[in-house]
């Protein structure tokens, strides 16, 4: 196919996808305005899991780029360049995420969403923010000129490391230039501790802190394993539509989309790792102020089992059990339409773990009834409006970014071992 099919196809995706996420971003951000005058903050927590499942895409492909490039990984070469398109969705991600920014700052309510930005807010049996030990002990991180700082320099660290590898990997394409290569490989060797820190601080500042009472010092590998999972899911259903559509065709070997699926199934034993050590660590401690993350994810105040048993069940058969014992097998490896479906799979349940990592929380109970309320398991339109939307313009962004280059990195020194790579 040549590669002016090729890029009049791209640019014909890329229109639909920037039109269908303007539609989906316009009905999430209707839900986001209902809630921001009633108070409510579900629907704005929609945009939230949107933003978090795209980012966390994004995230998982600039760390595979860094791996690939520390490690002087040859076979995957072709499969980079899918990775440096996705990360050009980074940008655009920024300006996704400035209404959520923009709550602390012109909202009557500060804490609408993180409720430790407003100290009148009530607690639980603990009287106000402002009130609470805990985050007074906190308020040196905790607050909202130095949140806005952070939330800046994440996104900075991430345009800029991701910028970088993209325009010496497509100008080396054009000038052969081997120094490229080079300057990559030690922008990577940094760059994989620059990005791990900010990926642990957006975490943290994001995910984390909406339940600011609770410890843990595994969130930010949490958080990398799902990413990695993510990207590495969605980087093979990518390069297996490019290769049927022609894009890759003839490109995209067997043995390429194998060792996809050990790195699916290698993060998929690593996400369990750190999840279960998680849960044993604060299981074991019995640190009230760290069991009760997990007690709102199981039970009532009155003991009763809530909705998120349900969701904690199927993240353990769900997206570990099924896909670890499904990827033991070689033929789902190899065969296309089952990895597919199981990378599909991966992406489904990662969505459910957002999910149950940032809506329940603990509520106030109506008048001052004893204990608490916990916001039960729910999806809106919102949720989906965001996740197309958000989704639709990180699609447009990749898109667009192909092209203003080769569909493989021709003439990167490596290339000729990516193209003849077999098992």
């Amino acid at each position: 196919m040549s590669s002016d099919t090729t890029n009049s196809k791209g640019s014909n995706v890329g229109l639909i996808a920037l039109v269908v996420g303007i539609v989906g971003i316009v009905i999430a951000l209707f839900g986001f305005k209902q809630g921001w005058d009633d108070g409510d903050v579900r629907p704005i927590m929609s945009w939230l899991i949107g933003i978090g499942f795209w980012l966390s895409i994004a995230i998982g492909m600039l760390f595979l780029t860094q791996i690939w490039y520390v490690f002087h990984a040859r076979w995957p070469t072709i499969i980079r360049r899918q990775c440096e398109h996705g990360m050009a969705a980074f940008p655009y991600l920024l300006v996704l995420f400035l209404p959520l920014l923009a709550i602390p700052f012109f909202h009557e309510n500060p804490g609408l969403l993180w409720k430790w930005m407003d100290g009148h807010n009530a607690l639980p049996g603990h009287g106000t923010v402002g009130e609470d030990p805990l985050y007074q002990w906190k308020s040196p991180f905790l607050n909202i000129p130095f949140f806005a700082v952070r939330a800046v320099g994440i996104f900075g660290v991430f345009i800029l490391v991701s910028g970088l590898l993209r325009r010496w990997s497509f100008n080396t394409d054009t000038t052969g230039d081997v120094n490229n290569l080079h300057n990559a490989r030690r922008l990577s060797s940094l760059g994989l501790f620059l990005t791990s820190i900010a990926m642990t601080l957006g975490a943290i500042d994001w995910f984390k802190s909406l339940e600011y009472h609770w410890f843990s010092t595994m969130y930010g590998v949490w958080f990398f394993a799902a990413s990695m999972r993510a990207a590495i899911s969605t980087l093979l259903i990518l390069c297996v539509i490019l290769a049927w559509k022609g894009y890759l065709k003839g490109i995209l070997k067997q043995a390429h989309r194998y060792d996809l699926g050990c790195l699916m199934l290698t993060f998929t034993i690593f996400w369990t790792y750190i999840s279960f050590s998680q849960y044993f660590l604060i299981y074991s401690a019995n640190i009230p102020e760290e069991t009760f993350w997990y007690n709102i994810r199981e039970m009532n105040y009155d003991g009763t089992r809530n909705s998120w048993w349900w969701v904690s069940m199927g993240l353990i058969f769900g997206h570990f059990l099924t896909p670890f014992l499904l990827l033991l097998w070689y033929k789902t490896k190899v065969v296309v339409w089952r990895t597919v479906i199981v990378a599909s799979w991966i992406l489904a349940f990662h969505v459910l773990d957002l999910y149950w990592n940032i809506v329940p929380g603990k509520l106030v109970a109506p008048d001052h009834a004893p204990g608490y309320l916990v916001r039960q398991f729910s999806i809106s339109p919102y949720d989906i409006a965001a996740l197309i939307g958000i989704g639709g313009i990180c699609i447009f962004a990749m898109c667009r970014s192909m092209k203003k280059a080769e569909p493989i990195p021709v003439r990167d020194p490596n290339i000729l071992t990516s193209l003849n790579y077999s098992e």
